[in-house]
């Protein structure tokens, strides 16, 4: 797997090393093929960073020519015009049939391309309708931590490419590895919820963020009960209705919403590493009935449960 990184100068360090570190490490998963990344910059040459650091020897666009993946890690902030020879080299790079992947205000570069016309996309939350605005032709969401078209990957901002880097190891070599890589780099092999989360909202007081925190540790804890808004109001000891403002100010969803996503991810967690049998998943993460939990695991997934632990025993994406 060839993968060729796309840098500028004033990108941060953060951007750039993301995608190397998370591909860097499926070759210290003792896989016989690993993938190899590839700097580049437009006209090739040296690059230095948002902290002053200076990288040279970076190769130019012809690194782009034989690879399988394009990754656009970062885009300067100011957003400025995509140049046209950065749109060809895109271009070109999907036609022959390579993965596209803009992460945070990488979608910019990507989405001037035009490949995403008439398909959706993500960026940062902050720089969504600016997004919108360079292409009409692209619905742009504003939610969501990444979006993988198969040809073309678009991801929310900053931590969220850590999750879209992880997701293309596991949709290309299988669950098993991007667990592995996972471990490796201590994050988790899926994070559930999308930007809403993070768009600012500053919580009223330091006591605040700390009720709300432990109160969706407890409920982390007890999936398998019934977690209406009262219950979880009384473990917070505030009013259902100064709970209910509290929480959405802490998490951008509303509880009901949010014990949703945490029991989806839950019973993704357990098809994906478990055996434990439909009917128990179901009881384990508190939806009531298999009846339930089907209907709401494929509403979120696109996929029965049975049919997404079916995908991760089989052999991974070539």
């Amino acid at each position: 797997m060839q993968i060729a990184i796309h840098a500028f100068d004033g990108m941060s360090m953060f951007h750039l090393s993301t995608p190397m570190l998370v591909f860097d490490e499926v070759g210290l998963t003792g896989r016989a093929d690993p993938w190899r990344a590839t700097v580049w910059t437009d006209g090739g040459g040296d690059v230095r960073t948002s902290g002053g650091l200076r990288i040279d020897g970076l190769a130019d666009a012809a690194a782009t020519a034989d690879a399988d993946i394009l990754v656009f890690p970062s885009w300067p902030s100011d957003l400025p015009a995509v140049p046209d020879e950065l749109v060809r080299v895109i271009a070109d790079a999907h036609a022959r049939g390579a993965m596209i992947v803009g992460l945070c205000l990488g979608g910019f570069p990507v989405v001037a391309s035009g490949i995403l016309d008439g398909r959706a996309a993500v960026t940062h939350w902050a720089s969504t309708s600016e997004l919108a605005a360079l292409r009409s032709e692209v619905d742009v969401d504003s939610d969501s931590l990444y979006i993988d078209h198969g040809d073309v990957l678009t991801s929310a901002g900053t931590a969220s490419a850590l999750d879209a880097c992880l997701h293309i190891v596991r949709e290309r070599l299988g669950a098993s590895i991007a667990a592995s890589v996972a471990r490796s780099i201590v994050i988790a092999p899926h994070r559930e919820g999308g930007q809403a989360q993070y768009v600012e909202g500053v919580p009223e007081s330091g006591e605040m963020r700390d009720d709300i925190a432990r109160v969706l540790g407890w409920a982390d804890e007890h999936l398998d009960q019934r977690l209406t808004v009262d219950v979880l109001a009384r473990q917070a000891l505030m009013s259902r209705r100064s709970f209910t403002r509290r929480f959405r100010q802490a998490t951008g969803a509303t509880p009901a919403r949010w014990v949703r996503r945490r029991r989806l991810d839950a019973a993704r967690a357990h098809l994906e590493t478990g055996d434990d049998s439909i009917a128990r998943i179901a009881d384990t993460c508190g939806f009531g009935s298999v009846v339930a939990f089907r209907q709401a695991f494929s509403q979120a997934f696109g996929t029965t449960p049975t049919s997404y632990r079916r995908r991760f025993a089989d052999a991974p994406r070539a």
